[in-house]
């Protein structure tokens, strides 16, 4: 008897250091790994998940929504214990909220906020767009001494981060009287895209004495078609501070940009997905804040991405 209740302690012994030794599965479904700062996120995510160790599987929706949703899916019939989210569409995320709910999967969104209440096992972590759109206007009227016209290159419409950072640039051009808003559209933050948009405006001649890009990437592509028509006369800002969107600031070339730390959203994610797989509570937002980089501190981020 003695030795049976042995056995029988040893048994579940061993029961409990398996179960407590298990390392989760975390399904990681981003937007478009094309997208500079989603590449950087990526990168910065695939280290944290390492550093805690947690297995990811990471797969790429190329801007699909259907595609997306059907990841989740496969995600959830794979069964892995969470899931990270970077949403192609911010206001398309309800079916993928309810898939992920209905199989008890906690689903963290990063980088892009959905356009839905969170509650229960789903969270955000990322910054506030508006704020970002905000920060930016505003250390570039200042540039342009409070008078002038701009012209806002968007990001892809079903984002929420296009929508309220280009609302937030148009609120600050309303508050000073000798500014306006002469051309806005979508370059889907697109590099080659924004190329071709600033390329249309400079053979229509507008009169362009600024331009508010959503993203670096979007930036970038006015500078390259400002240089290509030998222009240096009209500014340029971006908001993200990648590496690439760093250099131009440096250069002399970008006024500004608005660093948005993708290694903190990182980093945030992952920390909260582990927390919620050890059953812990977490906040439905967790805000990463963003920093303004000019040539006069651009030193101080180096590498911070």
């Amino acid at each position: 008897m003695k030795i049976r209740n042995v056995l029988i302690c040893l048994c579940s012994l061993l029961l409990s250091l398996s179960v407590s030794a298990k390392t989760f599965t975390v399904g990681v479904a981003l937007a478009n790994f094309d997208l500079n700062f989603v590449s950087i996120l990526r990168t910065q995510m695939q280290a944290e998940l390492k550093a805690n160790q947690l297995n990811g599987q990471f797969v790429d929706a190329k801007g699909d929504v259907a595609l997306q949703v059907q990841q989740v899916d496969d995600f959830i019939n794979q069964g892995v214990d969470a899931i990270i989210l970077n949403p192609v569409d911010t206001q398309g995320v309800l079916p993928m909220i309810t898939a992920a709910k209905n199989a008890n999967i906690p689903l963290i969104f990063v980088n892009r906020k959905p356009e839905v209440k969170l509650q229960g096992d789903v969270a955000y972590v990322g910054s506030d767009s508006a704020l970002g759109g905000e920060m930016q206007m505003e250390a570039l009227a200042k540039k342009m001494n409070y008078k002038g016209n701009v012209a806002i290159l968007m990001g892809a419409l079903s984002n929420e981060e296009a929508r309220e950072r280009s609302r937030a640039v148009e609120a600050v051009i309303a508050k000073y009287k000798d500014m306006k808003v002469i051309e806005k559209q979508t370059a889907k933050w697109q590099r080659n895209e924004a190329v071709d948009v600033v390329s249309s405006w400079l053979l229509n001649q507008r009169p362009i004495d600024a331009i508010a890009a959503n993203n670096d990437e979007m930036a970038i592509g006015a500078i390259m078609a400002l240089s290509q028509a030998k222009n240096e006369k009209i500014l340029v800002a971006g908001i993200d501070g990648t590496p690439d969107g760093q250099q131009f600031v440096k250069n002399g070339k970008m006024a500004l940009t608005i660093f948005q730390d993708a290694k903190g959203q990182a980093t945030g994610a992952v920390q909260v997905t582990k927390a919620l797989l050890d059953k812990q509570k977490v906040q439905a937002y967790n805000w990463v804040p963003y920093k303004t980089i000019t040539p006069e501190n651009y030193a101080q981020f180096v590498g911070q991405q």
